[in-house]
């Protein structure tokens, strides 16, 4: 870049550089850069419609014992996965083609019906999770961080969280292994690419 006559750089920053994250432990815990610790939750929820009245009235009275219990700062993420039906679909046509005439009219609408919710991204799968933060305690004195207290605690969050949310009848998975919270991190910054199953 030319400015005044003179030759400017500019600086480029690597991916690794502008990426929050810092080191991915073999735990599944993740290191960020403002030296803060973080552990992935995989939420598989419930299907509250399908639920009575007095069963819904039960979950969401667990879930206000989840708010008010797990007194910590979380986040919750919601990714949605368009799926791709385009296998499902050529296993139609393949059956198809030894049906009788009026089950080929029906397997044909019904691919069609399928291409267009797939394309009007109605056919997407959700998966949900919770995030849990632990900011290290640096005395003046000893500047090192003493990782093992910060597991524990992390852990402590986890099983509080997990306590509650499967009395809403949730099922919560604990992302405790280096390769799958890699797949989550690279699922969320790569959107385009669906999230492998854990």
């Amino acid at each position: 870049m030319e400015k005044g006559g003179k030759m400017i750089s500019k600086k480029v920053n690597s991916v690794q550089e502008w990426l929050p994250v810092d080191e991915i432990l073999e735990n599944g815990i993740i290191k960020v850069k403002n030296k803060n610790y973080i552990k992935i939750l995989k939420i598989i929820p419930i299907n509250f419609e399908l639920k009575s009245n007095l069963e819904k009235e039960a979950i969401l009275n667990s879930y206000k014992i989840f708010l008010k219990t797990c007194n910590f700062d979380i986040q919750i993420l919601i990714q949605s996965n368009k799926k791709d039906l385009s296998n499902h679909i050529s296993k139609i046509k393949e059956k198809n083609k030894e049906e009788k005439e009026n089950i080929k009219i029906l397997s044909e609408k019904y691919t069609n019906y399928i291409k267009k919710i797939n394309i009007e991204k109605k056919s997407s799968s959700k998966n949900f999770y919770i995030l849990i933060k632990e900011i290290p305690e640096i005395k003046k004195i000893n500047t090192n961080i003493n990782e093992k207290i910060i597991f524990d605690k992390l852990n402590d969050k986890y099983f509080c969280i997990k306590e509650c949310l499967s009395r809403c009848g949730n099922v919560v998975i604990d992302i405790s292994d280096q390769k799958n919270a890699e797949k989550i991190l690279y699922s969320f910054f790569n959107s385009r690419k669906d999230l492998l199953e854990i």
